[in-house]
């Protein structure tokens, strides 16, 4: 049989019914340690259950195979994801990660590059000359990317990142939440990781806190991400994987109507008399939409920002005249959301003032942009 699309994967779960006892969905395995036999023999490779968990083992097969990935690890959460990566680097090492990033990780990793005495440099990852002056051939370890990139939805040229680290050594992760596996798969274009908050689009629910990994080779970084997992108890707890798992068998269909609505939405906002920009990769007149269209498929994402005219105090009293956007924060769930990210970042961070970041649900398209121009 040919290799099946993205909506069957999803839609079979990556692993079809049970063979044993027929069911279409997985069991979950709430079992925190395993019996041995007579002769001390244990009947699987599992022992105890902060190394790993039969649950898990669908939603992980999945996403590799979505990802086009050797492996896939949950997490307890984005972030622990992400600082795993981080972590298993030795003092000394020096990385590269985007000026404009999720800013919880942004700040734990300048506070822990520090700590840890790995070296550090912020760039504009979507300029490919600042990124390959930022390389340091012999040094860097790890290219650190997000695209789009939260909150400006700024994009990384992969291919491009990729070259540039290989050439000087180095590894290329890419978060790719926003984008998920639907629209992009970064491990095609050469990253060597890719990292999800599934807590966001792969769940789609706002009721799970989880995180991922899917790396293109079962390498020995790998092999020291599974041991770190298993050291630092990173692992997802069987419930939170089965909800990720099931999140993810709607993955598709939710993220193409999702991203349809999202890119109404910004055709009919840019130019607005009230707003500086929409930001949003899938308009024309954005800065990397080039970029954004040759190297994602199927959509542009179902996150916008909106820069409104008059500063912070405007953006705030647009924000409070919306009915049906939730006024907080996260993203990629059924429910749209707004969120004045000045408000939620610390006093340094690049993000404009102006800055209104807005997730795209399932509502119905002409309602929730009826409500926008309202409010503006």
């Amino acid at each position: 049989m040919a290799t099946p699309s993205i909506d069957t994967l999803l839609a079979h779960g990556a692993i079809g019914h049970d063979a044993a006892s027929g069911a279409v969905a997985p069991a979950i395995h709430p079992a925190t340690t395993f019996a041995r036999d007579e002769a001390y023999r244990l009947p699987s490779a599992r022992m105890y259950g902060r190394d790993d968990n039969a649950t898990g083992e669908p939603a992980e097969a999945l996403l590799a195979a979505l990802e086009g990935g050797a492996g896939a690890m949950l997490f307890a959460s984005g972030m622990a994801a992400a600082a795993a990566v981080f972590q298993t680097l030795a003092p000394g090492d020096h990385v590269v990660a985007p000026r404009i990033m999720y800013w919880a990780l942004r700040g734990w990793l300048v506070d822990f590059c520090a700590r840890w005495g790995l070296g550090l440099d912020l760039v504009d990852s979507h300029d490919t000359d600042a990124l390959r002056a930022a390389v340091r051939p012999g040094a860097t370890r790890l290219v650190w990317v997000e695209t789009p990139a939260n909150p400006t939805w700024d994009v990384t040229d992969l291919a491009a990142a990729a070259a540039i680290a290989h050439a000087a050594g180095a590894r290329l992760a890419v978060d790719s939440t926003a984008a998920t596996p639907v629209l992009s798969r970064p491990l095609a274009l050469g990253a060597d990781l890719v990292m999800h908050s599934a807590t966001k689009y792969l769940n789609g629910h706002s009721d799970v806190i989880a995180g991922a990994l899917v790396t293109a080779a079962l390498d020995e970084p790998w092999q020291r991400l599974r041991a770190h997992r298993r050291t630092t108890g990173a692992i997802l707890g069987p419930f939170e994987a089965w909800l990720v798992h099931r999140g993810m068998r709607t993955l598709a269909v939710r993220v193409r109507r999702q991203c349809e609505t999202a890119l109404g939405i910004a055709a009919a906002l840019d130019g607005h008399p009230a707003l500086v920009a929409v930001l949003y990769p899938g308009l024309p007149s954005f800065a990397h939409h080039a970029v954004a269209a040759r190297q994602m498929h199927g959509g542009f994402g179902a996150m916008l920002s909106l820069r409104v005219a008059g500063g912070a105090p405007a953006a705030l009293a647009v924000a409070g005249r919306l009915h049906l956007f939730a006024r907080a924060t996260s993203l990629g769930g059924v429910e749209s959301l707004v969120e004045h990210r000045a408000s939620v970042e610390p006093p340094d961070s690049p993000v404009p003032k102006d800055l209104l970041r807005i997730s795209i649900g399932l509502e119905d398209a002409d309602e929730l942009l009826a409500d926008l121009r309202a409010a503006l």
